[in-house]
């Protein structure tokens, strides 16, 4: 006899490493916009998975591409070539603009790498070892240790000081503040284009171009973290092509894959020319065969499917319901966001995040937060206006 969902999950109570604070829910299955739980529960989603399911559950293209990869050839050493992965670089760094890709196993990673490359382009024009990062605060680059040390939360990093060394942090969308710690040691500026974990805050159009300008200026090279913003959630492909910028080194991941841990590093020719070089970086998995077939199949359903102007188009409408909330519920002081990846902030005061949260998940809508007063709002890039004025359903009942 089967065990139920509850059994479950006190199982993996005592054998899982208690570093989340899970829902009390197992999922089990999805089919489009909906996930199921071991109960038979439905759940309209509107997290994918923090942005990862941009194709939502049980794409027929997708996994059948997968299923057929699995039959020929999972992985291989980086040895060697892959054609599946030579299609997905060819792909991904079309659509991007880039040149060059290094294909990692997920976005922290491909944050490693981006702190890698900027200090290897920089020693390689003048052989210095003192080279700084500037950061900013409240972002979020991931867990890994060198990712850590540009995220600029101090709750995140101090249990495991010290952090690599020689990052500065300036304020988000105040140019002055970044000018301010510029010096002949700066090699890179590094900067979501679109805060996530920080609360949705996208960069200002004078902040974002006033960094691009100041690289230039200054040889310093502009990294962008579009593993969240990135990926067409934003109506775009990426998000730093609404302001007429373009990064020298990108991060990509989540929805690059789909589900498949993938994430990747991009840059231009001119960064690797002088920066990474045998040797210098590599990974067992990144990128292998099953990678690349992902992120080549995810590319194509893409375009095909014209994701990016469904995004832009339904989008709209996401923003005016959101914008609708803020003035009929005074626990909600704002609304900000860019495409898909939206934010509602709540006075504290009044109402706690959380547990709208919770309260919604009970009644089959999943959303999660951003920081402590911000409910953020990431569904699959399939969603139509249907889904939305569901979930808006579920969301009143709970503000209620």
């Amino acid at each position: 006899m089967s065990k139920n969902m509850k059994e479950y999950i006190e199982e993996g109570e005592e054998v899982l490493l208690h570093a989340y604070n899970r829902y009390q829910i197992a999922l089990d299955k999805g089919e489009g916009m909906y996930l199921y739980d071991l109960d038979g529960k439905k759940y309209l989603d509107f997290c994918a998975g923090i942005a990862v399911f941009a194709l939502g559950y049980g794409n027929k293209r997708y996994n059948d591409a997968l299923k057929d990869q699995v039959d020929k050839l999972l992985h291989t050493s980086n040895y060697y070539y892959s054609v599946p992965t030579i299609e997905a670089a060819k792909k991904l760094t079309k659509v991007s603009g880039m040149d060059r890709v290094f294909f990692t196993n997920s976005g922290a990673e491909a944050i490693e790498g981006a702190i890698k490359t900027a200090r290897k382009y920089a020693y390689t024009h003048d052989g210095s070892t003192d080279h700084e990062i500037i950061a900013m605060n409240h972002s979020f680059h991931g867990r890994t240790m060198g990712a850590l040390s540009v995220t600029g939360n101090e709750k995140y990093q101090k249990p495991f000081m010290p952090m690599i060394g020689n990052i500065r942090f300036a304020d988000f969308n105040d140019l002055k503040s970044v000018k301010a710690l510029v010096n002949d040691k700066t090699c890179a500026i590094i900067m979501e284009t679109v805060q996530g974990e920080g609360g949705i805050h996208p960069a200002d159009p004078e902040f974002i171009k006033g960094i691009r300008q100041l690289c230039d200026e200054n040889d310093i090279l502009l990294i962008l973290d579009e593993i969240q913003c990135g990926m067409g959630r934003s109506g775009k492909m990426f998000a730093f092509e609404h302001y007429g910028v373009k990064p020298d080194i990108l991060t990509v991941a989540k929805a690059v894959g789909c589900g498949v841990p993938v994430g990747a590093f991009l840059m231009t020719q001119k960064v690797a020319n002088d920066s990474i070089k045998p040797g210098d970086h590599g990974t067992t998995y990144g990128g292998n065969p099953l990678a690349g077939r992902a992120v080549s199949t995810v590319l194509d359903i893409f375009e095909e499917e014209k994701i990016t102007e469904h995004v832009a188009s339904v989008s709209r409408y996401l923003t005016e319901k959101l914008e609708e909330l803020v003035m009929d519920y005074d626990c909600l002081i704002g609304h900000r966001g860019l495409g898909l990846m939206q934010g509602l902030v709540f006075d504290t005061q009044k109402r706690s995040p959380a547990e709208v949260v919770k309260t919604c998940l009970a009644n089959g809508l999943i959303l999660i937060s951003a920081g402590p007063d911000v409910i953020r709002f990431l569904p699959p890039l399939i969603v139509t206006e249907k889904e939305i004025d569901e979930m808006l359903q579920i969301f009143r009942k709970a503000l209620a």
